[in-house]
């Protein structure tokens, strides 16, 4: 069996990866075979969800902790898991906002020359043009994620100007990078530039561009103080189906402001279409009377419902069975305790119904 290619998407939060990828799989032939390995933040499989309601034949997600370095060593189980239970055509590692990829490049390279499985077949790097000038400048692992790399994706420019976009272009070659890039369309790049790539990381062994164990170090350090991390559970105390208020929520959304949250994704049951980010203005729908699934994704002011079609389309009417919103919210250095409060006061996250007994629980876990 000849190794199976993989290839590395990475990014800072926000930027896309997950709506790249998404938007790969209708280019690809129905008997092939896409495999996907996400790296998240936080205990919440939020993204598989998603993904496996698309045409991906396999998802795996490593959780609570950084691919790069604190998950490191579950990075060959979960390949070899993929790898044996799908046979698939690629394997398609996401890394969290905050994953260093030269580092997991050469973790791949090691596991590849070592089982013979796998071979990297290129990284790719999501830059949000639109906010690249606030997280470069606070974000050394923004900045690292740019410089090594093999085919820079240049996303949301399409929401700027020609000035920002070329500001932007210009601060990234500040980097000192001779990199491929490209404009996506709306999240859409065209699947021959983005697999394939010939990996020049694929070529370098451990005297690599740099000193892994010094990475690894400035990696751990630098990225467990870039963000804070929530995690937000309500759950209700009913005999009958509780959906979360929709209003006070998108009302709760349209207040955090993008220099202090970066993302806000969650999953949540609500009992009319939640409206987009893009069409606040509009019209309220209508009620549907039928509690449905639904998956929140929140970056940088702008934000997706999307629904998700399960076996159990609504919560148990067992009281207290499951919650019916779990979120992770990842805040700006300093901003965790603030928010917290501010969610515990105001309550924009709370049941539709004002008479149910619910319960609201956050943690801080970074």
């Amino acid at each position: 069996m000849s190794p199976t290619p993989v290839t590395v998407v990475t990014g800072f939060l926000g930027s896309g990866k997950t709506t790249l990828i998404l938007n790969l799989i209708p280019q690809l032939p129905q008997s092939y075979k896409l495999a996907l390995l996400k790296n998240e933040f936080g205990d919440l499989e939020i993204d598989s969800q998603l993904a496996s309601s698309s045409a991906i034949s396999g998802v795996r997600e490593l959780l609570n902790g950084c691919i790069c370095c604190n998950l490191v060593g579950q990075l060959g189980d979960a390949l070899n898991t993929l790898r044996r239970d799908v046979s698939p055509d690629r394997i398609i590692v996401e890394t969290s906002g905050s994953a260093f990829p030269a580092t997991l490049a050469m973790e791949i390279n090691r596991i590849g020359r070592e089982t013979g499985a796998f071979v990297l077949d290129g990284v790719v790097v999501v830059i949000d043009v639109e906010n690249w000038k606030g997280y470069d400048d606070t974000s050394y692992t923004a900045k690292m994620q740019a410089r090594y790399t093999d085919l820079i994706v240049y996303n949301k420019w399409e929401l700027v100007d020609e000035r920002k976009f070329e500001d932007c272009r210009d601060r990234v070659g500040d980097l000192e990078v001779q990199i491929a890039d490209v404009k996506s369309e709306k999240g859409i790049v065209d699947k021959e530039l983005l697999l394939g790539l010939d990996s020049a990381l694929a070529r370098v062994d451990g005297e690599s561009l740099i000193n892994r164990d010094e990475t690894n170090h400035q990696h751990a350090k630098d990225h467990q103080s870039e963000v804070e991390l929530l995690t937000i559970t309500l759950g209700a105390k009913s005999d009958h189906p509780q959906a979360v208020d929709i209003d006070k929520l998108e009302a709760f959304l349209s207040s955090a402001p993008k220099d202090e949250v970066y993302r806000i994704k969650g999953l949540m049951f609500v009992n009319r279409t939640p409206r987009l980010s893009d069409n606040l203005s509009s019209s309220k729908p209508e009620d549907s009377h039928q509690i449905c699934k639904y998956v929140l994704n929140w970056a940088f002011s702008r934000w997706t419902f999307t629904p998700i079609e399960t076996e159990a389309s609504s919560p148990e009417k067992t009281p207290g069975a499951r919650p019916i919103a779990r979120l992770i919210m990842i805040c700006a250095r300093y901003e965790a305790n603030k928010w917290k409060k501010l969610i515990e006061e105001k309550g924009g996250i709370c049941p539709e119904d004002r008479d149910v007994m619910y319960d609201l629980e956050i943690k801080r876990l970074i």
